[in-house]
């Protein structure tokens, strides 16, 4: 009986460039793209109207001087097949929200195409806000706007998710 025979250069020269193949085509290795940070609101699904962004910005740097923190407020059409969290998660890291020692910008990410909603806070806010809280921020706003029968669309509306910023103007100014 012949010995098992081992593998012979070419089979690992193969196994080599295949292994090579899938990791260049790994959606792993590729990062969604990201609209440019214009400001404190960032409306690339054109959800909130030219009067309502004004008010919004105004709120988000009465936040930011009160505090110290930002909150960016962004609407993308879609993920691009990403999870929200993942794509939050980048989206922050890429844009460089909040202080860059304390990590504590917060980032409420509105994606009406996938029908996704999520805030994505900073590491040092994780204890004020953790994912927990967020989601029950997220389902009482949702709540309000389903009565008004769009929900992503009334983001710019108040009442709805907008008007939680005032809310969270209180509660940031207090814990910082």
């Amino acid at each position: 009986m012949a010995a098992a025979r081992p593998f012979g250069a070419q089979a690992l020269r193969t196994a080599a460039a295949l292994a090579l193949l899938l990791l260049c085509w790994s959606p792993l290795w590729a990062a969604p793209s990201f609209p440019k940070l214009t400001g404190r609101v960032v409306d690339a699904a054109g959800l909130i109207d030219p009067a309502r962004e004004a008010a919004i910005d105004a709120k988000l740097a009465a936040l930011e001087t009160a505090t110290g923190r930002q909150l960016v407020v962004a609407t993308i059409p879609d993920l691009g097949g990403y999870e929200i969290a993942d794509y939050g998660y980048q989206l922050g890291r890429t844009w460089g929200i909040g202080d860059k020692v304390r990590n504590d910008g917060i980032l409420l990410i509105v994606a009406p195409n996938d029908r996704r909603v999520r805030i994505e806070a900073g590491y040092g806010l994780e204890g004020d806000l953790p994912d927990a809280l967020s989601a029950l921020i997220i389902a009482n706003a949702a709540t309000s706007m389903r009565q008004e029968n769009n929900v992503f669309q009334s983001i710019g509306a108040d009442p709805g998710l907008m008007s939680r910023v005032s809310a969270w103007q209180t509660w940031l100014v207090a814990t910082a």
